[in-house]
């Protein structure tokens, strides 16, 4: 009876149901990560498109940073660091160029010489997105860095 068995399974036409469920496991897998990607990629091009002026955000961000670059000294690229040190460090310099265009940005049109930590923290507070606030004040907080001078800006 049981050489039966084995041949029946061996010569039958079918696939085993193991095998179909784990075809449907991993195609609806394959299907959840290029779904994700593809929302990444998605806000990445929004990002390139330009808007009214005819510049994108990315060239802006750009044009701040090339702007402000010879205003920085190694204590205010030091603080920099320091600030984008919780980001994961895949993400790092991305988060990293976005601040440091707004704190330029915010250096440049406050007519100053050279980049300061008040620019520094002001920067960092306008460029996070209001969903981290509450980790970025946990954060400030932490490393024991004054912001309330700049609470408004956390309210906007």
């Amino acid at each position: 009876m049981y050489p039966t068995v084995v041949a029946n399974l061996l010569l039958s036409t079918t696939p085993s149901r193991w095998f179909m469920n784990s075809i449907a496991f991993w195609t609806i897998v394959m299907m959840g990560a290029m779904c994700i990607g593809g929302f990444f990629m998605f806000r990445k091009f929004l990002k390139v498109l330009p808007k009214a002026d005819g510049k994108s955000k990315l060239d802006w961000q750009n044009y701040w940073v090339e702007r402000s670059r010879p205003m920085w000294n190694d204590e205010s690229k030091a603080l920099l660091d320091l600030l984008v040190s919780p980001v994961p460090t895949a993400f790092r310099d991305i988060a990293k160029h976005s601040i440091a265009a707004e704190i330029g940005k915010i250096a440049i049109e406050n007519k100053a010489t050279e980049v300061t930590r008040d620019h520094c923290i002001q920067g960092y507070i306008v460029a996070t997105p209001k969903r981290d606030n509450k980790f970025l004040m946990k954060f400030l907080k932490k490393n024991e860095i004054d912001y309330k001078p700049y609470e408004h800006l956390l309210n906007r």
